[in-house]
C-alpha cells in the first residue's frame, strides 16, 4: 500500500507557511548542533522551529509575549523559552547570550517590528552569527544597524517563501510529513464552519489560535 493521500487543510499548510521551513534549511543553512533564536512563535516562527530541528539544531530559543505557544513549540523543537516580559531591565539580547554563551548562531525575526530585528542581530554570535529576517515591517519603520556591528562577522538576510523552489522543494517536503519526519498537524489549532468565521478571529485576536481552517460547506 502506498501512502497516505494529503487532505486539502495539509495542503493548505505546506502551500502557505510549511515554506517557511526553509528559512531555517536553504536560506540560514542551519549546521547541526548549532544554536537558534527565534522571535515569534506563530505559525511562521514556529515553521522555523520545525526546520531548525530537521537540520539537527542543538538548542532552539522561543521568543514570544504569549507563555500558551509554549507548549506548542515544544513538540515543534523549541528546547528553551524567553517571555521579555519576564525578563526584567535586562534586555532580550543579553538573556540569549547567557543562554548561548555568546549569541546565537542563527536568529530569526517573524513578526515584523524593527525593533525586534534589531533584538534578533545583537542576540546573534559575532564573528559569524547570521539573522534572519521573515517579518514584514508593520509600521513602515526603517531598520537601523550600527555598521561597526557588520565589521565583527555579523550579517542579516531577508526571506519571504524560506528560499524555497516550489515546483522541487514542495514536493519533498511533503515526503517528508508523508514518512513523519516533518511535522504539520500541529500547525491547524482550530477547524470552523463558516458561520463561525466570527470566533475565528476571536481566537486570533486572543493569540489562541495558530492557524484556522474555515470549512464552506460544514
Amino acid at each position: 500500500m502506498g501512502p497516505p493521500s494529503l487532505i486539502l487543510s495539509q495542503y493548505v499548510g505546506l502551500n502557505i507557511w510549511i515554506p517557511r521551513v526553509g528559512a531555517a534549511w536553504k536560506v540560514a543553512k542551519v549546521e547541526e548542533g548549532s544554536t537558534v533564536a527565534i522571535f515569534g512563535l506563530g505559525p511562521v516562527g514556529l515553521a522555523v522551529a520545525e526546520g531548525a530541528r530537521l537540520r539537527g539544531a542543538s538548542k532552539i530559543i522561543g521568543v514570544d509575549l504569549n507563555p500558551e505557544k509554549f507548549e506548542i513549540a515544544k513538540k515543534l523543537g523549541v528546547t528553551d523559552f524567553v517571555n521579555p516580559a519576564t525578563c526584567g531591565e535586562k534586555p532580550v539580547n543579553e538573556v540569549i547570550k547567557e543562554l548561548t554563551d555568546g549569541g546565537a548562531d542563527y536568529c530569526f525575526e517573524c513578526v515584523g517590528l524593527a525593533s525586534l530585528m534589531q533584538e534578533a542581530f545583537r542576540s546573534s554570535r559575532e564573528g559569524w552569527g547570521k539573522t534572519v529576517i521573515l517579518g514584514v515591517e508593520m509600521h513602515g519603520l526603517q531598520l537601523t544597524l550600527n555598521p561597526y556591528e557588520f565589521l565583527r562577522g555579523r550579517s542579516v538576510i531577508g526571506s519571504l517563501f524560506g528560499g524555497l523552489k516550489p515546483k522541487s522543494d514542495i514536493p519533498l517536503l511533503a515526503k517528508k510529513y508523508l514518512d513523519r519526519e516533518l511535522s504539520l498537524d500541529e500547525f491547524i489549532s482550530h477547524e470552523l464552519s463558516f458561520q463561525e468565521i466570527n470566533k475565528a478571529f476571536e481566537l486570533l485576536q486572543e493569540g489562541k489560535s495558530l492557524r484556522c481552517i474555515i470549512w464552506m460547506d460544514l
